[in-house]
């Protein structure tokens, strides 16, 4: 039996092998100092945890005590990312990072787990949940990629039986989340499984409902009712966002972001002296501080009349 010749014979084959060959090294060559920088870092993460030689604070630091740096950390590469700084950015990835090897850190010398067991673990899930990728199987849009990562994942969870398994799977799921973004999960799911107001005009009236009931706590000074009644009316407005595809944490830190802005101008006027300054007054210099950003934000999306099209 013949064996088909490729266009370029025999040296285009030998072209071909060196051309991968050399596409090997320079891959090997390029993970090379990565592979390099991150030991470097986890060789001084393990000093600063050295018993006898290590950094006092770094030593009293267990996995509970870095939650709140672990939860910063991802709020300031969001913010980082929302802002568009790569310099910003790549700093505040490498101060995730850190947190990351910090937990493996401490997980290795108490010999539970180590980086190299995150990464290899890692690996294997993206490797399992991209069957498309890295086996046979067929996934033509990111919602056939959604799909089977949720089936894959599902297949992975211990199959006890459950009269509640969307509600264990949600539970499962949300337990590190951010509270909006955990209300924005169990919203969606049970959406999907029917659990919706037929229009939209069901929603606006659950949260006038929500907001009347929050105001009748308040009004009898009970503390832990309006706590929870302020919760109601957030995740109602949670369902308001999903109805509208929005998405509450991008409106809230964009809310923040304005907040901040102007209430800087604000300060500004008075040389930072708020204190004994009439409500009159501060509205006026918050209206003025709000009109003179919309007119620089207008102005700045003024077409270029040399660039424009007519």
């Amino acid at each position: 039996m013949a064996i088909p010749c490729p266009p370029n014979g025999i040296a285009g084959v030998i072209d071909e092998k060196v051309g991968q060959d050399k596409r090997t090294a320079m891959d090997a060559e390029q993970h090379l100092p990565t592979t390099e920088a991150i030991a470097e870092l986890v060789n001084i993460v393990a000093q600063l945890r050295d018993p006898q030689k290590g950094c006092p604070w770094d030593l009293e630091q267990t996995h509970s005590s870095l939650i709140p740096c672990v939860l910063e950390e991802a709020h300031e590469v969001a913010d980082a990312v929302r802002h568009g700084d790569d310099n910003h950015l790549s700093k505040e990835l490498g101060d995730l990072l850190l947190q990351v090897v910090l937990h493996a850190q401490i997980a290795s010398e108490e010999g539970r787990f180590n980086l190299e067991d995150i990464a290899r673990g890692i690996s294997a899930k993206l490797i399992r949940r991209h069957p498309h990728v890295f086996a046979d199987a067929v996934a033509n849009d990111s919602e056939a990629v959604r799909q089977n990562w949720e089936s894959i994942k599902a297949s992975e969870q211990p199959s006890a039986a459950s009269s509640s398994p969307l509600s264990d799977r949600l539970r499962s799921k949300i337990r590190g989340q951010p509270a909006l973004a955990g209300a924005m999960a169990i919203s969606k799911k049970v959406a999907n499984v029917g659990f919706e107001w037929n229009t939209i005009d069901g929603v606006w009236g659950k949260v006038q409902e929500e907001l009347e009931e929050l105001k009748e706590a308040i009004a009898h000074q009970d503390q832990a009712h309006a706590q929870t009644e302020l919760g109601d009316v957030l995740f109602t407005l949670v369902n308001v966002a999903r109805w509208c595809k929005l998405s509450p944490e991008e409106g809230l830190a964009g809310t923040n972001q304005r907040f901040l802005d102007r209430f800087s101008r604000v300060e500004a006027a008075l040389d930072g002296q708020l204190a004994g300054q009439s409500l009159a007054e501060l509205e006026q210099l918050w209206q003025a501080a709000k009109a003179a950003i919309r007119t620089e934000t207008k102005a700045d999306q003024k077409p270029n009349p040399s660039t424009s099209k007519c």
